[in-house]
C-alpha cells in the first residue's frame, strides 16, 4: 500500500486490542515526531508517554471519560513547550518571550500538530491505529498538576495509539469543489454551502445508529467498550432539543455553541496559570 492509500484509508481507532506496542516501534514513532518540520527549527514541544494503567486511567478522566484512552496501550501527550527554550535563552543572556507572543504560540502549535500527525501516519505503516483527543484542553490545570508539567508548558493534544480491534467504516468528507480555491478565494453561495454539508452528512435517519455512524462515531465506539450511557446521553439530548438537522446536532449536542464560547474563560485562566500572557 502506498502513502496515498494509507492516508485515504486512515480512520480514527477507538477500540484497541489488548496488545503492547514493541519498544522499537515506539522509538521510531518518536524519531519521526522529533524530525518533522519546525518553524525556525525551534522545536517548541515535548511529548509525555503514558503507558501505566494508573496514568491512563487518570488521563481518561481528564479527557472527559473517553474509555479508549484507558484501553490504548500507549498515549502521547503533545505539549507546547517554551520552558526549555526560555531556560536556554536565559543561560545565554537573551530574552525569549514566547509566552507573550501570539505569533510564537501559533507557530509552536502548528509544530506540535505536525509532530503528532507524523506519528499518526507512521503508526499506520506498522499496523497501528490512533485517535486524536483534543478535550485534554478542557483540563489543562489538572493535567499539568498530575503530570508535573512546569510553567510555560501547555498540554494541547492527546494521541491514543494501539493495534486496532475494529476499524470504523469510511466517514463522509466534503468534496474538493467546496474546499479548494484556485488563485483566489471563491466565496460559495449559501445554497452551495447547504447542499455540500447536507450531502456530506446525509439525512437524520430513524435508525439513530446509522446516523451516528456518519456524524458521531464516538458514541457507537463507546458502546462497543460497554460505555452504553454515552449513547443514551446523546439520544436523550437529541430528543430534548428536538434536533431536526445536522447543523443543530453539531452545534447544540456535539459542540454546544454556548459551552464552546464559555470555555474561553477557562482556557484563558489555564494559560495564565502556566505563565502565558497572549490573550
Amino acid at each position: 500500500m502506498d502513502l496515498y492509500e494509507i492516508l485515504m484509508k486512515r480512520r480514527s481507532i477507538r477500540v484497541f486490542q489488548e496488545r503492547e506496542i514493541p519498544d522499537e516501534i515506539i522509538e521510531k514513532l518518536l524519531d519521526v515526531a522529533i524530525h518533522g518540520p519546525s518553524g525556525g527549527n525551534l522545536q517548541p514541544f515535548s511529548i509525555i508517554l503514558v503507558r501505566s494503567q494508573e496514568g491512563k486511567k487518570k488521563l481518561a478522566e481528564l479527557s472527559g471519560g473517553q474509555p479508549w484512552v484507558t484501553k490504548a496501550p500507549l498515549n502521547m501527550i503533545f505539549c507546547l513547550d517554551f520552558f526549555r527554550i526560555k531556560r536556554w535563552a536565559d543561560s545565554c543572556e537573551v530574552d525569549f518571550k514566547g509566552e507573550k507572543a501570539l505569533n510564537h504560540f501559533l507557530i509552536a502549535y502548528a509544530d506540535l500538530m505536525i509532530a503528532a500527525q507524523s506519528v499518526a501516519i507512521l503508526a499506520e505503516t506498522y499496523g497501528l491505529g490512533s485517535v486524536y483527543i483534543g478535550s485534554i484542553q478542557h483540563e489543562i490545570d489538572e493535567t499539568r498538576k498530575y503530570f508535573e508539567i512546569p510553567e510555560y508548558v501547555l498540554p494541547m493534544m492527546l494521541l491514543s495509539i494501539g493495534f486496532p480491534k475494529s476499524i470504523p467504516p469510511s466517514i463522509p468528507k466534503l468534496k474538493k469543489e467546496i474546499m479548494i480555491h484556485k488563485e483566489r478565494y471563491q466565496k460559495p453561495s449559501d445554497e452551495a454551502i447547504r447542499r455540500a454539508l447536507d450531502e456530506k452528512y446525509g439525512p437524520i435517519d430513524q435508525n439513530l445508529e446509522k446516523y451516528l455512524e456518519r456524524i458521531f462515531i464516538e458514541a457507537l465506539e463507546a458502546e462497543k467498550l460497554d460505555a452504553s450511557s454515552y449513547m443514551e446521553r446523546v439520544k436523550k439530548e437529541m430528543k430534548r432539543l428536538d434536533i431536526q438537522n445536522n447543523a443543530q446536532f453539531l452545534f447544540k449536542v456535539r459542540y454546544p455553541t454556548k459551552v464552546m464560547v464559555r470555555m474561553n474563560r477557562r482556557l484563558k485562566e489555564s494559560f495564565k496559570n502556566a505563565g502565558f500572557e497572549i490573550f
